[in-house]
């Protein structure tokens, strides 16, 4: 058997990107001479920069009006892939890895495109028994022969980043102490706080010593933009400029959102605040290979309240989750 050249396709948003970082080095460690690259949009790519299991780094806007299909497929054609995994169902990717001659092509779901295009399918069987969704994407490599379960998530700075990391993390703290990072937003793809919620909280943990907060957004909202003695190190930065300051935290607080998976990847510790729905649950969305605790609304929370609309849902009504403890929880988790 020739090289094998695989393709891992994830044009998703970071979160899930960050969730696709296990398969390159699982797939390294039973096939080590085998070349992988990766098909991301472009604002995602730097979560793959610096990664050493990836050859090549793919990039592909599929809503782009401006991105043109030949022009990539003949991009793709030449790196002679023989693998190909599609973690998230795309029919026009799809159609593309078909046309490039790439023989061996596994995917998600079953769709019809998927049919005739003669696509392997990797089924979720309706989510059950529930998994993480690292470890659903993973049974694609599994596939191709892989047999692992971690599912563990990384990303790599280069040893120049290392050390920015340290002098962004002298700067914020200079007198030391621990840093605690606070992300309001989740771009409404999780259960979250009202930013007045997180307010809240910050001032809560303002007030006790040694502890230097900081608002990690990179557009905060206007009502935790500009409070005093807090610091905003990632307003209009660069997602791979964002990871130094990311790396620099002790803790971040935040919903279950990209950023989260950002910095369980970067090993920093999390605190993240989750519904316990199937489809936003810790066991599919939990943060991976990082020390974290998982926040839920207390008693029958969600059985009394829940409108099914986790877009809708703040943990707030009849104090799901209080201030009170997730300070409580991340002062436990800074002495663990």
């Amino acid at each position: 058997m020739g090289q094998l050249r695989i393709l891992i396709s994830r044009p998703d948003r970071i979160g899930d990107v960050v969730l696709s970082t296990p398969i390159p080095r699982e797939l390294k460690i039973k096939y080590p001479d085998c070349y992988i690259a990766v098909l991301l949009r472009s604002y995602t790519k730097d979560i793959y920069l610096n990664n050493p299991h990836v050859d090549a780094i793919i990039i592909y806007d599929p809503d782009n009006p401006d991105e043109d299909f030949l022009t990539k497929l003949k991009e793709i054609k030449k790196h002679k892939f023989t693998h190909a995994l599609m973690l998230l169902p795309n029919k026009e990717i799809n159609y593309m890895l078909f046309l490039a001659g790439i023989r061996t092509r596994i995917g998600s779901g079953h769709k019809f495109y998927q049919f005739i295009t003669f696509t392997r399918s990797v089924s979720r069987n309706n989510y059950f028994p529930l998994r993480h969704e690292a470890d659903y994407c993973m049974d694609l490599a599994r596939k191709t022969g892989v047999v692992t379960e971690n599912i563990d998530t990384e990303i790599h700075l280069t040893e120049y980043e290392k050390i920015k990391a340290g002098i962004i993390r002298e700067k914020l703290a200079p007198h030391g102490g621990m840093i605690v990072g606070i992300h309001a937003s989740s771009g409404g793809s999780a259960p979250n706080w009202t930013p007045e919620k997180y307010v809240e909280l910050l001032h809560i943990l303002k007030k006790r010593e040694g502890i230097k907060v900081v608002i990690t957004d990179n557009s905060p909202d206007k009502m935790v933009d500009g409070i005093e003695g807090v610091s905003y190190p990632n307003k209009k930065l660069t997602l791979r400029d964002s990871l130094l300051n990311f790396a620099a935290l002790d803790i971040l607080i935040s919903a279950s959102t990209g950023p989260m998976h950002i910095a369980a990847a970067l090993k920093v510790k999390t605190l993240s605040l989750f519904c316990p729905m199937t489809a936003c649950s810790p066991e599919l969305w939990g943060p991976k290979g990082n020390k974290s605790v998982i926040i839920m609304p207390e008693g029958n929370h969600c059985g009394l309240i829940c409108n099914d609309d986790p877009k809708l849902c703040r943990f707030e009504e009849k104090a799901a989750i209080t201030c009170e403890t997730v300070f409580q929880k991340t002062i436990d988790l800074l002495r663990s």
